[in-house]
């Protein structure tokens, strides 16, 4: 039986010309610009000019890789302190959490690949002040955790569909104005929709649905606390 790996996060690592940082930092340039298809550690390597030795002395494997830049991209995350009003702050996290998401498009894709057992410092963080804003609210521990998953699943859920269409948008070289233009012009059947009939701008859609869905679960919540 192999020795397991100790996590990335308990594991200090040196390599001279080379830090988990710049790896990190490479990873993250990768991603964003070819997506995760795009990201081995033999074209990581080469993105450095390292070789596979160096590499591996600070991160075993693209599993851990996959780790260490998701929890980089957490980093961006805002959480508003639990004194502030707990709709208002969960609101404002989610939404934040939504905006990072859609700047690095590969993410949703493999929030459920990290390990949930070693969670990075800034996941972590995050995680814990969002819990906090439940907690305010007057949830249980429980609860609290199971209202922050179903928060955040509904936002990895939105933002699944999201990246997709809008790289869909990238491939057809429109806008997505321009886009959703020629499908109405060509199937004239969904200029008849609730959506094309309230808005003209597919941006503006997207962001009122997400508020409104965000808003119904938040709904949900006020009148759980509200029965004790």
């Amino acid at each position: 039986m192999s020795e397991a790996i100790p996590s990335v996060w308990v594991r200090e690592a040196k390599a001279p010309g080379l830090s988990r940082d710049r790896i990190v930092t490479a990873a993250l340039e990768l991603l964003d610009a070819e997506g995760l298809g795009a990201l081995s550690m033999r074209s990581l390597g080469k993105r450095l000019d390292a070789g596979a030795t160096s590499m591996y002395r600070h991160v075993a494997n693209k599993d851990e890789l996959i780790e260490l830049v998701v929890d980089e991209v957490y980093g961006e995350v805002a959480v508003p302190g639990a004194e502030e009003p707990w709709r208002e702050g969960v609101a404002a996290a989610a939404g934040s959490l939504r905006a990072m998401a859609l700047r690095h498009p590969w993410v949703a894709g493999v929030l459920g690949q990290v390990g949930l057992a070693y969670l990075g410092p800034n996941l972590a963080a995050v995680s814990e002040r969002m819990q906090a804003l439940f907690l305010a609210a007057g949830l249980r521990d429980l609860e609290a955790q199971q209202a922050m998953a179903a928060v955040t699943s509904y936002v990895v859920g939105t933002v699944t569909s999201e990246t997709a269409w809008l790289a869909l948008v990238a491939r057809s070289g429109r806008t997505e104005q321009e886009l959703v233009g020629d499908l109405q012009a060509s199937q004239a059947h969904l200029n008849e929709t609730p959506a094309a009939r309230e808005y003209v701008d597919p941006a503006a859609f997207r962001e009122d649905g997400f508020a409104f869905g965000l808003a119904l679960i938040l709904d949900g919540l006020e009148t759980r606390l509200r029965q004790g």
